[in-house]
C-alpha cells in the first residue's frame, strides 16, 4: 500500500510568517536552534542548528468535531518548500516517540488502531491502520507533548 504524508498548507505557513501570529491569535515565538529538532510542519524536515523556527498554535483541519484540537507546531521562519512526496515524512522518522492515530469517515478516533512507537518504527502501525477499511486518514503526533507532525492518507 502506498501513502502520502500531508504537510500544513502553504497558505497557512505564509499567513503565520506574514502576520507573526498563530491560529489562536498568539504572537509566534521565534527560536534559533542550537541542535537538530523542532520539526517544520511545512517542509516536514527537522530544523537544523542556526535555523530560526517559529512556534505557534495551528488549528488542525481534521479531525473535526469531538476529536478536533489545535496543536503546537514549529515552522521555519524562512520560506521552505512544502513536503510533497510518498513515504514517511522525515519529521516522523527523526522523532524518538510518536503516536499513530487513525480516524474514520465520521472523524472519530479508531482506538484499536492507535499505536505509540519510535518514529523510525511508525511505518508498520501506519500501514496496519491504513489497511483497515474503516480508516479515512491518520494523524501522527509526538507522543510525549502530543504535537501534530503530519496527516497521512492512502495514495
Amino acid at each position: 500500500m502506498t501513502y502520502r504524508c500531508i504537510a500544513m498548507p502553504t497558505e497557512a505557513a505564509r499567513r503565520f510568517r506574514a502576520t507573526g501570529h498563530d491560529d489562536r491569535g498568539n504572537a509566534l515565538v521565534r527560536r534559533v536552534l542550537t541542535e537538530p529538532g523542532a520539526p517544520c510542519r511545512h517542509c516536514l524536515q527537522p530544523g537544523q542548528p542556526g535555523e530560526a523556527m517559529l512556534l505557534g498554535s495551528y488549528d488542525l483541519p481534521g479531525p473535526t468535531g469531538i476529536y478536533w484540537t489545535p496543536s503546537p507546531i514549529f515552522l521555519h521562519e524562512a520560506d521552505c518548500p512544502r513536503f510533497d512526496g510518498a513515504g514517511m515524512a522525515p519529521t516522523v522518522d527523526a522523532n524518538s516517540l510518536v503516536s499513530v492515530r487513525a480516524y474514520d469517515a465520521g472523524q472519530l478516533c479508531l482506538y484499536d488502531l492507535g499505536h505509540v512507537c519510535q518514529g523510525d518504527q511508525a511505518e508498520a502501525p501506519l500501514l496496519h491502520a491504513l489497511a483497515d477499511p474503516r480508516t479515512s486518514f491518520v494523524n501522527i503526533h509526538t507522543a510525549r507533548p502530543g504535537c501534530w507532525l503530519t496527516r497521512v492518507e492512502r495514495s
